[in-house]
């Protein structure tokens, strides 16, 4: 008989579980390191007992930074054939997490199938299938039927489930008093804000928040603390609403692990660049540096169609100052549901600010593969160049777009390229343009 349930709990019991030994070598890390900060809540394993193809992933302190990629049907685009294809495209370009965010229908067959195909973790919303789940409508939905889809969701297989527990009675008072300019922004958090307002009674998951934990914990599902109150706008963060919300989730963070729960807390939002360092430090110190999950931050509100753009930004910086998960925003956001080369924009977007990342804050190893591509372009080796590049098949189509008459150059500066003549004159060449050589 195994003797842990969790991850966390292994750690607390000095057991290095398999999924530590792999994700300890794949981060250059000792697995007793590991094991401890697994035992602190300083990194999660998101691994549930029923999700066998999975390739676990650390995530939090000392870790490389993990990006989350975002699908699923809705009532106007609801083709799981194309969903599908959106997996494979977020598998192919190195997305380490694809959150189900479904919220239409009888969505668990496409759930399952998601679970057996990925190695990555996969994530969900209960919040957002609850309705079609349950075939009721919000008012009619009982506290014990929320808690009827955290189960379905954990048995099928959910390595981590966003549950916006932190948005209580007091935090929708502090809220309510500091006027926003756009409210709630969050669907799970709009949705149980408008439960709670037309029932009058407590959130739910905040309410019966041991019960949830009961239930994750039998399955070794993380639970990702939600953000229901993040800003929506540049002008409504670090406001009253939020940092509220992220007290109470300090508090439920201690109350998961004291039930060797895993926890991961999900920040903004809409945030303006020069905040965003200030809200990792603080979100850290509140929640006990637990994994911190962002998204974005996106940080300008003008840029619709080129917000993986604001978005990458901001997750660099978010990245460089503590954050530890980045979920990766589209060209499509706040415009349409993501297609199938929108998805592909928006994970290269947030690798690349993931990346960046890990390089400011001496991840190791992080930045091997930049001087392996220093060393490519300075050996002007053109196919190893596109074999390190994120996206090597962009790389070649944009090369091969304008073909050069010499192929130790490229076509925008032909041969006054930099480094073919300072390698011609290192190596004792004549430099000549004019005449052939």
């Amino acid at each position: 008989m195994k003797e842990y349930s969790t991850q966390m709990e292994a750690g607390k019991k000095g057991i290095i579980t398999p999924e530590m030994r792999i994700v300890a070598e794949k981060e250059y890390i000792s697995p007793e390191k590991l094991c401890m900060l697994v035992a602190k809540g300083e990194i999660c394993i998101p691994c549930n007992i029923n999700h066998k193809s999975i390739s676990p992933e650390g995530i939090g302190t000392k870790m490389r930074t993990k990006i989350n990629v975002n699908l699923g049907i809705s009532g106007d685009c609801n083709n799981y054939e194309n969903e599908m294809k959106k997996v494979d495209i977020a598998l192919k370009y190195g997305a380490d997490a694809i959150m189900d965010l479904s919220n239409y229908g009888k969505t668990n067959t496409f759930r399952r199938q998601l679970i057996d195909k990925s190695t990555a973790m996969i994530g969900t919303v209960p919040m957002y299938d609850a309705i079609g789940y349950l075939e009721k409508d919000l008012l009619e939905i009982k506290a014990e039927d929320f808690l009827k889809v955290v189960k379905a969701h954990a048995e099928e297989g959910v390595d981590f489930m966003t549950i916006h527990a932190g948005i209580n009675r007091r935090a929708v008072e502090a809220f309510r008093r500091d006027k926003r300019k756009m409210n709630i922004v969050s669907r799970g958090g709009s949705l149980l804000f408008a439960w709670m307002m037309m029932t009058g009674n407590e959130n739910p998951f905040y309410e019966y928040y041991d019960d949830v934990l009961d239930i994750l914990r039998e399955y070794d599902c993380t639970i990702s603390l939600g953000d229901a109150l993040r800003p929506g706008c540049i002008d409504d963060s670090t406001d009253g609403g939020q940092i509220a919300e992220l007290i109470e989730l300090g508090a439920l963070t201690e109350r998961a692990w004291a039930k060797d729960v895993q926890v991961m807390v999900e920040g903004p939002g809409h945030m303006a660049l020069n905040e965003i360092a200030s809200n990792m430090k603080i979100q850290k110190r509140i929640c006990h540096n637990a994994p911190f999950y962002v998204l974005g931050p996106i940080v300008t509100d003008i840029a619709p169609g080129y917000d993986h753009i604001t978005s990458a930004i901001g997750g660099a910086v978010a990245s460089m100052n503590g954050a530890d998960f980045l979920c990766y925003v589209t060209p499509a956001e706040h415009l349409r549901l993501p297609d199938i080369n929108d998805v592909k924009e928006g994970v290269i977007a947030s690798r690349i600010a993931a990346h960046a990342g890990d390089i400011a804050k001496g991840i190791p190893h992080a930045r091997d593969i930049d001087n392996a591509m220093a060393e490519a372009r300075h050996a002007v080796d053109w196919e190893k160049m596109f074999d390190i590049a994120i996206d090597g098949d962009k790389a070649r189509e944009y090369f091969e777009s304008t073909p050069p008459s010499d192929r130790h150059t490229c076509s925008m500066c032909g041969k006054m390229c930099a480094v073919r003549t300072t390698n011609m004159i290192l190596n004792g060449e004549e430099v000549k343009f004019c005449t052939e050589k």
